[in-house]
């Protein structure tokens, strides 16, 4: 998940902060494609160190990242199939879960999360929908690029080939994080084909980011991710560590050493006015009133540009609330999704 947080207004950003800004994404885009800087690649083995206590000195459970996931996969607690589709980019990883015939749901997930992030959240979507949550292609998990791709335009034309393979003619989207923000992209791209789209903290999407001190212990991090450094960096992304599966903090753990961040990272920038008022169809922005991506000035931009949008700030949550707080994030993406919220929409 992305580890740059936003200013206080997009429009009235100086040409200093923006520099500041590119400058530190630059950083993280060097890093993050440096081998040098990782003591753990792909092929290396990674403890498993309790959340709770980072440093403790404990017996290693040497885990791979595939298995890894398969692991984090055993919270779901539901049945679910994995399919891998073909497209013209490399594999498309889906995981398909809900009853056969049910309304369509994609959950795009954050940056490095993978599809397994939605542990908490399948359930209570998959009651009423066929969901499809997609391993994104440039990130670890289980999608496999075997193409260049180098612009925003090639990884909305691979979704839509997924959905194509899926047979989705219209569909609803729930994403998070980076996920939001790619979410927007589809949705410009072809509305006629979305229903609603929920926004959990979409990075990069209505404000610019901007440097603060939280953010130095995510640079740091992504410059030597280690795993005693860890705690400090989830600390700044969740409301309560311990409330996540160790499962999954593993998984994410050796996500964040292998990653590596394509050209395309650059293309994440905030979408225009006029891209804005374009979107047509009913969205849903949701943030944590802990979240260092997102605050009150990205919801006033939304609820300024986009017709009818639907805006809600979740309490003792950050960026991760899907994960910090599950029973009222699913219900108020639930509640959005059947036409039934009660959050007060900008008519």
């Amino acid at each position: 998940m992305p580890i740059f947080t936003t200013p206080d207004k997009c429009p009235a950003m100086t040409t200093i902060s923006k520099h500041i800004t590119l400058f530190l994404l630059l950083i993280y885009l060097c890093s993050c494609g440096s081998d040098a800087k990782k003591e753990n690649d792909a092929a290396r083995m990674q403890d498993s160190i309790p959340a709770g206590d980072s440093t403790a000195a404990v017996k290693s459970e040497k885990l791979g990242y595939l298995e890894s996931y398969n692991r984090a996969m055993e919270l779901w607690k539901i049945p679910f199939e994995e399919r891998d589709l073909k497209t013209s980019f490399g594999t498309a990883h889906v995981i398909i879960s809900g009853p056969e015939g049910a309304a369509p749901l994609v959950l795009l997930h954050g940056m490095n999360a993978s599809s397994t992030m939605w542990y908490p959240n399948v359930k209570a979507f998959s009651e009423r929908y066929r969901v499809y949550a997609i391993d994104f292609l440039l990130e670890p998990g289980k999608s496999l690029c075997q193409a260049e791709i180098s612009s925003t335009d090639e990884i909305v034309k691979w979704y839509y080939e997924i959905f194509d393979q899926l047979k989705l003619e219209k569909f609803d989207i729930v994403g998070a994080s980076r996920g939001g923000w790619l979410a927007v992209n589809i949705a410009l791209h072809r509305q006629s084909r979305i229903g609603r789209i929920a926004l959990l903290s979409p990075a990069q999407t209505f404000t610019w980011i901007k440097p603060r001190k939280r953010i130095l212990t995510n640079v740091i991090y992504s410059l030597n991710p280690k795993r005693r450094k860890l705690r400090n960096v989830l600390e700044t992304m969740t409301f309560n560590v311990d409330n996540i599966r160790q499962a999954y903090i593993n998984q994410y753990y050796i996500a964040t050493t292998n990653a590596k961040v394509s050209k395309c990272m650059l293309q994440m920038t905030p979408f225009s006015d006029d891209q804005l008022r374009s979107l047509k169809i009913p969205v849903l922005v949701l943030i944590g009133d802990n979240d260092i991506i997102n605050n009150e000035s990205g919801l006033e931009r939304a609820k300024k540009l986009i017709p009818g949008v639907e805006t809600g700030t979740v309490k003792n949550a950050g960026h991760f609330l899907s994960i910090d707080q599950p029973d009222v994030v699913n219900k108020l993406v639930m509640d959005f999704l059947n036409g039934t919220s009660r959050l007060t929409a900008k008519k």
